[in-house]
């Protein structure tokens, strides 16, 4: 393992992440398994842990520059982090039964999960930059001063939370399109609303993974290093740079990721 390799991608990734929300999980996790040769379900557990303290620096950030929504954060968890724990649960079942290989099913997982996540993000940015006077049927908002619009809010987090706790994937990315189709959030709090909800989840995802004993501290102390700094100078640099040629960039590359993990 080269230690220096390690935190070095980490620190890029940090940036991304504070920089547009996006790419923690969907990066690094397939990083550790392509350039670093770690076991899928070790490198999924060491990354959940690993991606928590960047997510939790990288909010603290955005609640200092009052980039976030408090109310949306606070429904979302309740939502997202009793559903990650059920995808933590499922792990442990399969991981239990000797008939199926946990590496392997997580590693399918991992790529259908990030390719999905990414064709649906694309889609949604072509859409807006070529045909802005396009009028594709309204997606309802979610009120959240009323019991439904809460309701709805716990419920779509909750399957996302089943999704990051099976996988690591989607904390950011997936709740990112989620806050823009269904919160209208402008740009300036969404990266901090998308990093604050991934962070309360991803504490309790965790602590879940922890207990499947696939986290390597070897892998996330490394990442650590690298990852927190950059999401400190990610989210410094958030309130003025390009959001969309640095979406779009990162989703191309997500879709190469995905592809050459499915296949």
């Amino acid at each position: 393992m080269d230690f220096l390799l390690l935190p070095f991608f980490s620190f890029i990734v940090g940036i991304v992440v504070g920089l547009t929300g996006i790419g923690g999980a969907s990066l690094i996790t397939p990083m550790l398994i392509f350039v670093f040769q770690v076991p899928p379900a070790i490198a999924v557990s060491s990354d959940v842990v690993a991606a928590t303290l960047m997510k939790v620096v990288g909010s603290i950030k955005h609640w200092q520059q009052q980039t976030l929504d408090v109310e949306v954060v606070k429904w979302l968890a309740l939502g997202s982090v009793p559903g990650s724990l059920f995808g933590v649960a499922i792990l442990h079942l399969i991981k239990q039964n000797g008939e199926h290989n946990l590496n392997n099913i997580m590693l399918h997982l991992l790529g259908v999960t990030i390719l999905l996540v990414t064709v649906l993000a694309l889609v949604q940015m072509l859409l807006l930059i070529f045909f802005p006077q396009l009028q594709l049927p309204e997606i309802p908002k979610f009120d959240l001063t009323t019991q439904l619009g809460c309701l709805q809010t716990i419920s779509v987090g909750a399957f996302l939370g089943c999704v990051v706790g099976l996988t690591s994937v989607a904390s950011g990315s997936m709740f990112a399109l989620v806050l823009i189709a269904f919160f209208r959030l402008d740009a300036k709090k969404l990266v901090g609303t998308d990093i604050s909800q991934a962070a309360i989840l991803l504490v309790f995802t965790a602590l879940g993974h922890l207990t499947l004993g696939t986290v390597d501290w070897s892998l996330v102390l490394p990442i650590w290093l690298g990852s927190v700094p950059g999401v400190l100078v990610g989210a410094k640099i958030c309130k003025f740079a390009p959001q969309k040629p640095l979406r779009f960039m990162i989703y191309f590359i997500l879709m190469i990721v995905s592809l050459k993990l499915v296949y």
